[in-house]
C-alpha cells in the first residue's frame, strides 16, 4: 500500500519560496451535479517548473481551464497571485499567463506569423525573433500555411512557438507531448527545463518520463485533490507510478 510523503499545503509553500499563485479550497463544476475539484489548494513559486499527473478525470484539464478564465463555475476561499487577490478573466492577470492547450482548433484562417502577430499585440509586446524556436521545433515548412490546414503534432507546435516566444510570467501547458515527433519532444523538454529564467511552468502530463525529466515538483491527482506532491530530489518514476497505480486501486 502506498503510503506517500508528507503533503505541503498551500499556506506552507507560500511561505517556504516567493508564491506567484496560491489557491485556497477551490470547487469547480460543468453542473450543479458533480464536481470535478473539491477543496483544492495549491500553490506555485516563483521561477519554477510544476508537473501535474493523474489518471483521466483526475481534474489536470479543468483546472488549466479555471486558470485561463474559461470555466467561471467555480468558487475558491482565496485566489492570489503574487499575494494579491486576483481575478482570472481580468486583463492584468491574462496578459501575466498564456495557455496551450492539448487540442486547440481556434484562430483557424490564421497562419503562424498572423497568429504570432495577433498575440504579442493583445499582450502588448513586439514581435520576437523566433528563428530559434522554430528551427528548435522543425516548423520552417508551415510558417505561411493555415493553422486549420496543419496537422495536429504542427498545430501544437506553433501555440509552443507562441508560448515561448511570449514569455509570460505563467506557462501553462495542457498534455504539451501530445503530437509532437521525437526530436520536437526532446527539444520541448529543454524549453521548459530552462523556462524558470523567464518565469513559472504548470503543465499537465500522463507520460512519466516529460514529468521527471523537467518538473521541479509533482502534483499528482486524484478525484478533484491533490493526493500527493514530490519535491525536487523525491521525483523518480517508480514512487510516481506506484502513487497513480494505488489510485487506480481505490
Amino acid at each position: 500500500m502506498w503510503h506517500g510523503k508528507k503533503k505541503r499545503t498551500a499556506r506552507e509553500a507560500g511561505k517556504m519560496g516567493d508564491a506567484l499563485l496560491t489557491i485556497q479550497n477551490l470547487s469547480a463544476w460543468y453542473n450543479n451535479e458533480k464536481r470535478i475539484l473539491s477543496d483544492f489548494s495549491f500553490a506555485l513559486d516563483e521561477h519554477e517548473v510544476a508537473g501535474l499527473i493523474g489518471l483521466n478525470g483526475a481534474g489536470k484539464t479543468t483546472f488549466l481551464k479555471v486558470l485561463s478564465g474559461l470555466l467561471p463555475t467555480f468558487r475558491s476561499e482565496g485566489i492570489f497571485f503574487c499575494s494579491a487577490p486576483v481575478d482570472f478573466r481580468k486583463q492584468d492577470f491574462k496578459r501575466c499567463r498564456y495557455t496551450v492547450f492539448a487540442e486547440d482548433n481556434s484562430f483557424s484562417y490564421f497562419t503562424f506569423w498572423e497568429y504570432l502577430a495577433y498575440v504579442c499585440a493583445a499582450y502588448g509586446k513586439e514581435v520576437p525573433n523566433v528563428s530559434e524556436l522554430i528551427q528548435g521545433f522543425h516548423f520552417e515548412e508551415y510558417t505561411d500555411t493555415l493553422l486549420r490546414e496543419l496537422s495536429t503534432g504542427n498545430r501544437k507546435k506553433a501555440f509552443l512557438i507562441t508560448a515561448f516566444a511570449l514569455k509570460p510570467r505563467l506557462l501553462l501547458l495542457d498534455e504539451p507531448v501530445n503530437g509532437l515527433d521525437f526530436q520536437s519532444t526532446e527539444y520541448l523538454y529543454r524549453q521548459i527545463s530552462g523556462y524558470k529564467e523567464h518565469g513559472t511552468v504548470l503543465f499537465s502530463s500522463h507520460i512519466l518520463e516529460s514529468i521527471t525529466l523537467t518538473s521541479d515538483r509533482v502534483f499528482v491527482l486524484e478525484n478533484g485533490r491533490i493526493r500527493q506532491t514530490f519535491e525536487r530530489g523525491q521525483i523518480n518514476a517508480e514512487d510516481i507510478r506506484e502513487a497513480l497505480h494505488d489510485e487506480n486501486d481505490r
